[in-house]
């Protein structure tokens, strides 16, 4: 997948559900420890919402303690990111590079290999498992 993927605000508003449009459009984030994944523990993918790309694999997902699904790297190049310094914070904020898509921030406090935290809202994943 390398094209861009561009709809209108009201194409977005009819695909995606209010929550995952307040979070993927409106860069919102979700309550702790209520998102879908934050304690999903099963091999697999972690697709954007938005428009289907690949984002992180279950085996770069840990646990932070933060109530957010948190990997130390994406996959391939498919998440960009910009410096975010709203609510007087300053902060990395991190989208999918096809659709733009807000899914949260990363930080410099993950673990090794890469010592990053991706700290995502589960409103912008849609998780695919590995079944064998």
């Amino acid at each position: 997948m390398n094209e861009k993927v561009e709809k209108s605000e009201v194409d977005w508003r009819k695909e995606l559900s209010s929550e995952q449009y307040e979070i993927l459009r409106k860069k919102g984030t979700e309550i702790p420890f209520t998102g879908k994944y934050w304690n999903n523990h099963k091999k697999g993918i972690y697709y954007c919402t938005g428009c289907g790309a690949p984002l992180f694999d279950s085996e770069t997902k840990f646990e932070s303690g933060t109530g957010w699904p948190s990997f130390y790297a994406p996959v391939e190049d498919n998440v960009q990111s910009e410096n975010d310094t709203r609510y007087g914070l300053e902060r990395t904020e991190v989208h999918c590079v096809h659709c733009g898509s807000h899914l949260g921030h990363v930080f410099e406090d993950g673990p090794n290999p890469t010592g990053l935290r991706y700290c995502i809202n589960s409103a912008s994943l849609k998780f695919k498992d590995m079944k064998l």
